[in-house]
């Protein structure tokens, strides 16, 4: 999740005419909010029992990276439908963990998360996706028609609107890639969803794939609301070019009942998703 700035003094030295000014500048501050990190995906073939949630505090922008792993909270979910909750157990370093979690596709399911005397709340469905059903590379539709890029074909349902995120990552990479789609266009057709490498902004150069590499890929199912979550929060990740909107505090579907202007980072999503693997050729 994003970092939010904190109180600090940046010193800059300006050198000019042999002169020297140091000037300090108050940098805006943010409180320290709980961050809550609940993904809980349900990969198709598989039960879906293991599942991790994250809770930690935002940090200051150009602070120290201490610890900020949050313990001793409760963490519990609960399937709305039958009132079954499973307990997610404190590990002592962030992370609370189930081994009994029971996945349903489009139940709706609540969280609640008690820290600091405070209680937090979302409630979500799990939202199904469909089967990737090809896995193809081209050159002809990306930016670049001399560069390699892999194309995720899979036939969106036509009865209900769906909303999507994949997640690309080279092997090798850090990081994955995160892209958004609706199909408000394309509603019950077969769609081909092509990826290739984006341009370095750092160095202004771009590697492309080459015979060889290989991609990981994640197919998720995701709510309207996560959707329009995500959506924002990919856009805020690219950067602010001079027509950008400025970045601000993204706020998800974690509600403080306690005290509601102490709001929390992060969101509650439940997904069905699809893991596939491409080696260019």
């Amino acid at each position: 999740m994003k970092t939010y700035i904190t109180l600090a003094i940046i010193s800059i030295v300006i050198t000019f005419s042999a002169c020297t000014d140091v000037i300090d500048v108050d940098v805006q501050s943010a409180p320290v909010r709980l961050t809550i990190e609940a993904s809980l995906d349900w990969e198709k073939g598989t039960s879906g029992n293991e599942q991790t949630i994250k809770l930690s505090t935002s940090t200051p922008y150009f602070g120290s990276n201490g610890n900020s792993s949050v313990t001793g909270a409760s963490v519990t979910v609960t399937n709305k439908a039958n009132g079954e909750t499973y307990v997610f157990e404190d590990q002592n370093n962030g992370q609370y963990t189930t081994t009994s979690f029971v996945p349903v596709l489009n139940g709706t399911y609540t969280l609640e998360v008690i820290y600091n005397n405070e209680t937090y709340t979302a409630t979500e469905r799990l939202m199904p996706v469909v089967d990737i059903t090809d896995l193809t590379q081209s050159r002809n539709k990306g930016f670049n028609d001399e560069d390699l890029e892999v194309n995720i074909i899979f036939t969106d349902p036509e009865e209900e609107e769906n909303f999507y995120l994949f997640k690309f990552k080279e092997r090798g990479d850090l990081l994955p890639y995160l892209e958004d789609a609706d199909d408000e266009f394309v509603n019950g057709n077969e769609i081909s969803w092509y990826f290739e490498k984006e341009e370095d902004e750092s160095t202004d150069k771009k590697e492309a794939f080459v015979p060889g590499d290989i991609i990981d890929i994640e197919f998720y199912g995701i709510s309207e609301q996560y959707y329009n979550f995500i959506r924002i929060l990919i856009e805020q990740s690219g950067g602010t070019g001079l027509f950008s909107s400025t970045p601000v505090p993204l706020k998800g579907n974690c509600i403080n009942e306690s005290n509601p202007d102490n709001y929390a980072y992060g969101y509650f999503r439940l997904t069905e998703m699809v893991k596939k693997s491409y080696t260019f050729q």
